[in-house]
């Protein structure tokens, strides 16, 4: 899974590398679920666009905050292949972490993976807009039509939050000694940025498997990661 990562990039680099206005932000050394995060999103790339990392789908009644969906299964999950279908962004990152031994929790060693330089990359995303129900879409119904808006389209409705999930694929040799999944990492170089965001699902599907390990490494870093309220430059350093 993908659980945690890191966005530390300056954000004239940032903006240089995607070719998008970041606006103002904070580096970041432990993105966690539940936070706001840039995303660039297919109907606007030349803007990043703040998220909530945990995706919630038009249709549901509550919160879902689904933080990882499988590439195996994502155009097929009720929870998933609509936002697969229309909905699909890039999530930028410079590193992301893994746990050895499982999840985070006592006695779990965590890793942090990244390319050498720390250079910024983009993985695969979904996201989806959803309103919290309210008495007056539970009474018409309307609710289970997507998010409360009168023709049932959450894309129309300015005020539903917006979150989305980062899509994750079988390891490579490198990730795979640390976890079973990993997140799928877009090559830039071979166009697959851009067929991510404007190829149809066909093509998307086609994006969606292991990143090289050769072009990666991976190291062992503070178990204070495992707190998402910490948030400093000494997480990404190695230890031991």
């Amino acid at each position: 899974m993908c659980g945690r990562y890191t966005l530390f990039t300056p954000t004239a680099d940032l903006e240089a590398r995607f070719d998008a206005d970041f606006g103002e932000r904070e580096p970041s050394y432990n993105c966690a679920p539940g936070q706001s995060l840039p995303v660039i999103a297919d109907e606007d790339p030349g803007e990043a666009t703040r998220m909530e990392w945990g995706l919630t789908p038009s249709w549901a009644d509550e919160s879902f905050d689904l933080i990882n969906a499988r590439a195996e299964t994502v155009r097929e999950k009720r929870s998933f292949a609509d936002a697969f279908e229309r909905r699909r962004c890039l999530v930028p990152a410079d590193g992301f972490y893994e746990w050895v031994g499982g999840d985070r929790g006592s006695g779990k060693t965590p890793y942090r993976v990244a390319f050498d330089d720390d250079r910024p990359f983009a993985m695969a995303g979904i996201y989806e807009r959803w309103e919290p129900p309210t008495p007056e879409t539970t009474q018409t119904g309307l609710g289970a039509f997507g998010g409360g808006t009168e023709d049932g389209d959450p894309d129309d409705d300015p005020g539903a939050t917006e979150t989305f999930a980062i899509v994750t694929t079988e390891p490579n040799d490198l990730v795979g000694d640390l976890h079973h999944r990993m997140a799928v990492i877009l090559d830039p170089d071979a166009g697959e940025e851009e067929t991510w965001l404007r190829g149809d699902a066909d093509e998307a599907a086609a994006l969606l498997d292991p990143y090289p390990a050769d072009e990666l490494s991976a190291f062992p870093v503070s178990t204070r990661v495992n707190s998402p309220a910490v948030d400093a430059p000494e997480l990404i350093e190695p230890v031991g």
